[in-house]
């Protein structure tokens, strides 16, 4: 069996390892790279499978990576997609209030944006109907107008495109199966690599761990469900939002005006089994769901930041009254009977830090002079992509000169 090397070989065709790929090619034309993925086609996980928005990035404190790849990020997309005739829906977002505590949250999420300089505006409640006059808030709101939606799955095919035409070989259906030294197995395919670079997503601590990275992180994976407004594209223009829990990754029950401008309501933000949960038994690994399992028990049993209230808040999610009826208080009218069937289910990978059972909420890649693992790529990492790919291949470029670099 032959060979195949490559200078970069990596793992995991979502928008990462795409994004990953796109910049060492700029860099380095004359270089190999190549990405492998167990999948069909690129983006059939969490690239695939998110909202579409892009955020503006005020929702993150302005020490975090988080807070200068979203503000970066968004504007990067925003011009990929310009250029290269991709749809984008500019509708901007307003955030709302339901009460005087929920209005103090306000107030922190302008300081930030203020700290991360990026664009939010108040608005009076009369302000905010000039927006979308079905939308309600308590005393004030927030507008972002720089955020939009687009759609994933066409960046992710055409950023496929783009690497192709530039030289970057794609191998589909080439699950990883091991490494060693220079050398992965994958698929029924044998590869050398100067440098091996691991975005596996949901997978990417379990690669990390067989080369000794990430050893105090595991990935519990979230279900993430959204629930279409089927009765008409009307009734809701923008964005809408809740005032988020800062303390948890998630964002709360809110409405996304999609890139055709229709209508959904969610995401769900549900402890899933295991790591492809996404319905029913389907792609069900026993020794996933013993490992998760154990992990989830004792998240419950300490109630690690509040994950007992998140679970049991969560599950109801699955009962679509339920559900609906989260999203009501924030527009004045909307037709309950008006909801479709729920949509494709995605699976957010959020790594866990098994020391203090505290999830982490900013990016993290640990590496050295032959791999560099993505171990966190955190939500909003869509909108940040452009970016962190750049964070990422300079982290490697110091590794690979044998400078010492921080991870994560």
């Amino acid at each position: 069996m032959s060979i195949r090397y490559y200078d970069y070989l990596i793992v995991g065709g979502g928008i990462i390892g795409l994004t990953i790929a796109r910049e060492l090619k700029q860099r380095f034309p004359d270089r190999k790279i190549a990405i492998l993925d167990k999948e069909a086609d690129v983006a059939k996980h969490s690239s695939g499978r998110n909202s579409g928005v892009l955020h503006a990035g005020f929702y993150y404190t302005a020490d975090s990576l988080k807070a200068k790849f979203t503000r970066e990020g968004n504007q990067a997309m925003t011009r990929y997609c310009e250029e290269n005739g991709l749809k984008i829906n500019k509708c901007g977002k307003v955030v709302v209030a339901s009460d005087e505590e929920e209005l103090t949250g306000l107030y922190e999420l302008k300081r930030r944006a203020d700290r991360n300089g990026v664009e939010l505006n108040w608005l009076s409640e009369k302000e905010l109907q000039l927006i979308d006059p079905n939308v309600k808030t308590f005393k004030r709101a927030l507008h972002s107008p720089s955020t939009s939606t687009v759609d994933p799955v066409e960046v992710c095919n055409k950023l496929k495109e783009d690497i192709a035409a530039n030289g970057v070989d794609l191998y589909f259906n080439c699950p990883y199966k091991s490494r060693k030294d220079n050398f992965v197995k994958a698929g029924n395919e044998t590869f050398e690599c100067g440098y091996f670079i691991n975005a596996a997503g949901l997978y990417a601590d379990k690669i990390a761990h067989e080369g000794g990275f990430g050893s105090k992180y595991t990935i519990i994976p979230f279900k993430g469900i959204y629930l279409k407004y089927a009765k008409n594209k009307s009734d809701v223009g923008t964005n809408v939002y809740p005032v988020p829990n800062l303390k948890n990754p998630f964002l709360g029950v809110h409405f996304t005006k999609t890139v055709d401008g229709s209508i959904k309501i969610g995401p769900t933000a549900i402890p899933a089994f295991w790591r492809e949960n996404y319905k029913g038994l389907s792609n069900f690994k026993l020794g996933e769901f013993f490992t998760i399992l154990g992990f989830e028990i004792k998240l419950f049993l300490t109630n690690a930041f509040n994950f007992r209230t998140l679970a049991f808040e969560e599950m109801k999610k699955y009962a679509k009254r339920h559900f609906i009826g989260l999203s009501l208080k924030m527009v004045k009218q909307i037709d309950s009977d008006g909801f479709g069937d729920f949509l494709k289910p995605g699976i957010r990978a959020q790594l866990l830090n098994k020391e203090t059972l505290e999830l982490v909420q900013d990016f993290v890649i640990e590496g050295d002079h032959r791999s560099m693992h993505v171990l966190n790529a955190v939500s909003p990492a869509f909108t940040c992509s452009f970016p962190f790919a750049q964070y990422v291949v300079n982290s490697i470029c110091e590794k690979q000169g044998g400078q010492s670099v921080e991870a994560g």
